[in-house]
This record gives C-alpha cells, sequence and structure tokens, in this order.
C-alpha cells in the first residue's frame, strides 16, 4: 500500500546532518573515538527513513562531507597535497554512503527491516572495497582503522581483513534503526533483531576466542630506534653530517644489541646513500651477531632512485635492498616503485615492508602468504598521524598473522603481535634526542583465512548490495513508499 513519506519537522534534517556530521568527525579523526563510529550514523538513518530520496541523499552527502573535513589540516597544511587530492579524500566517503543510505532508506520504507539493517553494511563495505582499489592512498580513512582498541572485533579481520569490521561497526546503527520502524509486524523487528545480534555475537565470540587461543611458538628480542636528524630530512652519507648520523644510530644501535637485540629497526629515509655497502653497519652486525635494518634513499643506480630498506645480515658479504611500493603521490614522486616481496633468510620468518606498503592490504596478504612471523617496518610519520598510520600497520599484522616492528620518524615505534596487541611503544614526536624501545616480541604459527581468499569478503559484500538493489526494481531510485501492515 503506498503512502506519502512521513511530514517531519524542519529542524530534523539540520539536527541529523549535524549529529552524524559530529560523530563522523570525531571517528574520522587522526585519534578516533571508536563509539563515535557506532552511533554516527544513527540520525542519518532515522530521517532518511522518514524522508524523500532526494532529501536524504542531500543529507548524506552533507553529513559525511563536514564529518570529513576533520582531516582536512592533515591533508592539506601537514602533508600538503593538491587542493584537488584533499578535496577527494574528504568527499569520497561521503558519495560512497549516498547510494548506501538510499538502498537503506528504500528497503526500510518497503517494511523489509532485516534486508534494510543488512544493506548499509553490505554496501558501506563493497564501495570501499572498490574505493580502496582505485584509490592511491589504499584503505587510508577506512572505519575499520577507528576500532583498533577494540582487540575482540580487531580479530575479524583474520577472516574477512577490514572489510570485516567496518561491516560490523555499520551493521549497529542499521539494525537500531531497522527494528524501531513505525508500522512494522512483531516478528519482522524480531527477526531483524536476532539478525543482527547473531552477527554480534559470533564476531565478538570469534575475537575472544582467538585471543585466548594464542601461545607463542618462539620469541625475538626486537630494538627500534629513531635518532634526530638535521631539519629533519635525508643526510647524504657522502657528508660530514651523514658520518654523524651513521655514528648516533651505530651507537644506539649497538646498545640495544649489547642488551639483547637479536634484530634492530631504524626508520624510514635515515641517510642518503650513494652505496649499499655501509662498512659500521656490517661490522656491527658480524661483531654483535644482530640483524640491522636502516632505510635508506638510495641512489646506488645513477638511472633510478629508490626508497629502500637496507638489512644488514651477520657475515654476509652485502645488505640485502628492499624497494618501496606505494607512494604518497606527488610527495614521492620521485622513486622507482619496487617491485619485489622481500624474506630474510633463516628463520625466524620475518619480511620487510616501509611505511606507506601497509596501507595497502596486498601487502597483509603478500607476507601472510609467505608465512612471515614478523614484519620489520621503518616508516616516516607527520607527528599528527602517529596514532593513526602505526595502527594501520598493526591491523596489517592481524590480516596477515604476522608480528610488528615498526619505526617511524615523526611519529611512534610501535611492537606488536598478531593479534593486534601492542606490546610495547614509544613516541618519537619532538625529541632532540634519540628514543629506543626493546622488548620480546611473541611469534606464531598463524596462517589466517583471510589469507586464503584475500578480499573476498569486500567483494561479496558488493554483490550483495547489488542484488539487494536490483531487487527493487529496474529503476532503484525511484521513490518506493510501500509498506506492510
Amino acid at each position: 500500500m503506498g503512502s506519502r513519506p512521513d511530514p517531519l519537522p524542519r529542524w530534523a534534517a539540520p539536527l541529523a546532518v549535524v549529529l552524524t556530521a559530529a560523530g563522523w568527525w570525531l571517528a574520522a579523526s587522526l585519534q578516533p573515538i571508536w563509539w563515535a563510529a557506532w552511533l554516527a550514523p544513527l540520525p542519518l538513518l532515522a530521517y532518511a527513513a522518514r524522508t524523500r530520496a532526494c532529501w536524504a541523499a542531500l543529507a548524506t552527502l552533507l553529513a559525511f562531507a563536514l564529518g570529513g573535513l576533520t582531516l582536512w589540516h592533515y591533508v592539506r597544511e601537514v602533508i600538503q597535497l593538491p587542493p584537488g587530492a584533499c578535496i577527494g579524500i574528504v568527499l569520497m566517503p561521503a558519495v560512497m554512503m549516498v547510494p548506501a543510505v538510499l538502498l537503506f532508506r528504500a528497503l526500510a520504507r518497503r517494511g523489509r527491516p532485516l534486508a534494510a539493517m543488512l544493506s548499509l553494511p553490505l554496501a558501506a563495505t563493497g564501495l570501499s572495497c572498490v574505493a580502496a582499489a582505485l584509490s592511491p592512498h589504499g584503505t587510508y580513512g577506512h572505519v575499520a582503522y577507528s576500532q583498533m582498541d577494540v582487540l575482540p572485533l580487531v580479530q575479524v579481520a583474520a577472516v574477512t581483513g577490514l572489510w570485516g569490521i567496518g561491516f560490523v561497526v555499520w551493521l549497529f546503527a542499521a539494525m537500531i534503526v531497522a527494528v524501531t520502524l513505525p508500522g512494522l509486524a512483531a516478528g519482522a523487528r524480531v527477526r531483524a533483531a536476532a539478525g543482527g545480534l547473531l552477527v554480534f555475537a559470533l564476531a565478538f565470540g570469534y575475537g575472544a576466542w582467538r585471543l585466548h587461543d594464542d601461545d607463542a611458538s618462539g620469541y625475538v628480542r626486537v630494538g627500534l630506534v629513531s635518532i634526530p636528524l638535521p631539519r629533519g630530512d635525508q643526510v647524504d652519507l657522502d657528508t660530514a653530517s651523514g658520518q654523524l648520523a651513521l655514528a648516533g644510530y651505530v651507537t644506539q644501535m649497538d646498545r640495544l644489541a649489547a642488551r639483547g637485540a637479536q634484530v634492530v629497526v631504524a626508520p624510514e629515509s635515515s641517510l642518503l646513500v650513494h652505496s649499499h655497502a655501509i662498512a659500521s653497519l656490517q661490522a656491527l652486525a658480524d661483531r654483535r651477531g644482530v640483524r640491522v635494518l636502516i632505510g635508506a634513499e638510495d641512489r646506488s643506480d645513477p638511472q633510478r632512485l629508490h626508497n629502500a630498506a637496507l638489512v644488514f645480515e651477520p657475515r654476509t658479504a652485502r645488505p640485502v635492498a628492499y624497494y618501496k611500493h606505494h607512494f604518497i603521490p606527488v610527495f614521492e614522486d620521485r622513486y622507482t616503485r619496487g617491485t619485489v616481496r622481500t624474506m630474510l633468510p633463516g628463520a625466524p620468518r620475518i619480511g620487510v615492508a616501509i611505511c606507506k606498503d601497509l596501507d595497502f592490504t596486498s601487502t597483509a596478504l603478500a607476507y601472510g602468504r609467505r608465512d612471515a612471523q614478523l614484519l620489520l617496518v621503518p616508516a616516516w610519520d607527520f607527528d599528527a598521524d602517529a596514532w593513526l598510520h602505526g595502527r594501520m600497520a598493526v591491523l596489517r599484522g592481524v590480516e596477515g598473522g604476522f608480528a610488528m616492528a615498526r619505526t617511524a620518524r615523526k611519529g611512534t615505534l610501535t611492537l606488536s603481535d598478531d593479534r593486534g596487541r601492542v606490546l610495547a611503544q614509544a613516541s618519537s614526536v619532538g625529541h632532540d634526542t634519540p628514543v629506543t624501545l626493546l622488548a620480546e616480541v611473541p611469534l606464531r604459527e598463524t596462517r589466517t583465512p583471510y589469507t586464503r581468499w584475500g578480499d573476498a569478503f569486500g567483494w561479496l559484500c558488493l554483490l550483495a548490495a547489488a542484488v539487494l538493489a536490483l531487487g527493487l526494481s529496474w529503476n532503484p531510485w525511484r521513490d518506493a513508499n510501500a509498506r506492510r501492515p
């Protein structure tokens, strides 16, 4: 039976936009508040289900765009991306949420609360998977990263990747609104509520079990070090300042090795080198029997400039070189892209990646499928994003089933396990003296389900959302107002 949209007071639209924008501002920030992501869509969905499609679309665009402005200063002033790229980063989530909310609205107004409840997380998750595949920033900005302090939920990434975490977050608001729609039969409400609660029980139940079932197969003692450099830039090893920086690193690494470190990691682009042969680092590795990794701007090839991680193994002729795969557009355009993943010889099974590589799920898949137990990650952050960018890397470890040792200039030195627990951390932000960290990292023989089927969950969500949309009619954008008693 058809009916016009419910009459709403004039203040309903601005109130819904302001409340959802405020929630998204907190959830999408560099220091996100996890529960804000769960609550943010509630006012908007409640409004959308009771108004015309055009007004629902406009409110969605405004709410998520205004909330996304929380990142504007960071991307424009801190990273200094071009204005067009900044606008894209702010608007992309808002644009993606428009079809997701409209699909929810159409199903809700047809009296199908279970389908409506599922449609929002399906569409939001599927569209975010498309965005990550197309974006040079990978999964940056995904709602899953706001949940990194909710460890039971984080474990879902071992099965579905970050897409499953986002699905659960989006489901909450959709369930609350769907089961409280007016005019629904009691049975329809119960089925929707039961379906939502079942998903939450499975997600958090699995997370609790995985956190409990975590016996380590071994341990490795890892040291991290960052020292302040002149002007915060790379220092040429062929200059006096470069030699001074190298001596500082060797001193701190030697102290960590003397305290039992088996692996020591220094940040991204710590030195500018014209040759991979760095005698003092190799001598340190030989003398202490320690693996030493240092990030370098590599100019050893006159034809190609690389952002490299050089790993000095005890008693080897030359270091292992890994070249960064993913770069910040414009900011790092001078570098040649790496194409090879690097696993170090021997046991334990250790891989290497650099900073932005961890923004992409492909890195977790590549090393998870190589059965890596530990990933060494030199990084360079931007002060303000220290928490968020560090936790993005931690989530790759949960997906791929490996521990993480990440050392960031202008960021955080972080040691984490394959469950996403942060074992130890220290900030290098604003320090004019060396910062070091040393801790035992548990290693496990983990092969996650995610490494078998990759991002399939995200793509299946997109397919399921498309099926729901096509099921409405061949014209899914028309104003559908029929309700069942």
